[in-house]
């Protein structure tokens, strides 16, 4: 059988190959879009201008115009995050951008709070988790668990949510380190910090001082906040720092009662910003919420490069 198909099949015969020149054919990349050397002196300006347009630098550029925009037309920008955005120091480039009026609302899990509270407190946070963990001492910090937790308790005892009634506290304390935290930022410049827990995930939960009903009432207040800020996202951007699984979902929900409730929410950026690009701020950041219209991107990269990055270069475009 080998004998009969050896003697059925030859090389192919090339001669009749159809070509055509180079020149007239559509390329993907070109000399005029690579990266330019860095000169000492040089501005950061000149260091953007010196990006290569291809990918990722491009993509990075793309959502630093719709930012651009958005603030330019008055429109919301939403920053969800995780709590590694402040263990790894940017508090103070999201208070800037806060402060300058780019960020217009602020999105977080329960850890925020906690790690936002401790760099006020005393200027530092981020236990050896593993360390404590082995002698039961995880997550045991006292000052940490009742002022948090009383906080909460009191604040929504006013009728306040999470995000607001630890900003109000941090506001009001003589914590020597106040001015780092994002949540007192919020309150001063009467901007919506939203809170969202799942309950028994963060350290405090673990302290006599939490209270359920508070707990839950104040994070229900801040999710309905929340979905308010999402009804009104038309033309802004929504960018999701980190959180891979709580914002995420929570932001579909907003979403979902947003539209459900008549708002047009179609034409608006995602963004995911993550060195791991997991499945749920893919499918419920980017993909779905701009299914109909829209536009997404995913900036993959670790936090403490790629936010002081961004943030700099929309600095830079404003002006």
């Amino acid at each position: 059988m080998l004998k009969l198909l050896d003697m059925k099949y030859k090389q192919i015969d090339l001669s009749g190959l159809k070509t055509y020149s180079i020149k007239d054919r559509s390329s993907k990349v070109s000399a005029e879009k690579s990266a330019l050397p860095h000169k000492k002196g040089n501005s950061f300006g000149e260091f953007i201008k010196g990006l290569p347009d291809f990918l990722a630098s491009q993509e990075l550029k793309a959502v630093v115009q719709a930012i651009v925009k958005a603030h330019k037309n008055k429109r919301p920008v939403v920053l969800g995050m995780g709590a590694h955005s402040i263990k790894v120091g940017l508090s103070p480039l999201i208070i800037d951008l806060m402060q300058k009026g780019v960020i217009t609302a602020i999105a977080t899990n329960g850890a925020c709070i906690i790690h936002d509270f401790e760099i006020s407190y005393i200027g530092q946070t981020s236990e050896d988790v593993a360390r404590e963990l082995c002698t039961g001492t995880f997550g045991m910090a006292k000052e940490t668990g009742q002022m948090l937790n009383n906080a909460i308790n009191n604040g929504v005892k006013k009728g306040h949510g999470i995000g607001r009634s630890i900003g109000e506290f941090i506001d009001s304390s003589n914590f020597a380190f106040k001015d780092k935290s994002i949540f007192r930022a919020a309150y001063t410049l009467n901007i919506p910090a939203t809170v969202h827990v799942a309950v028994g995930s963060d350290i405090i939960h673990m302290h006599p001082e939490a209270d359920g009903a508070s707990i839950g009432e104040g994070s229900l207040g801040d999710f309905r906040l929340f979905t308010s800020i999402v009804a009104d996202l038309e033309g802004g951007v929504y960018i999701n720092l980190g959180s891979a699984v709580v914002l995420p979902e929570v932001f579909l929900k907003a979403l979902t009662i947003a539209r459900n409730l008549g708002n047009k929410v179609e034409e608006f950026t995602t963004v995911n910003m993550d060195f791991i690009q997991h499945y749920r701020p893919r499918e419920n950041v980017l993909k779905r919420p701009t299914m109909m219209k829209g536009q997404c991107f995913a900036l993959t990269g670790h936090h403490e490069i790629m936010f002081p990055l961004l943030s700099a270069m929309v600095i830079e475009e404003l002006g």
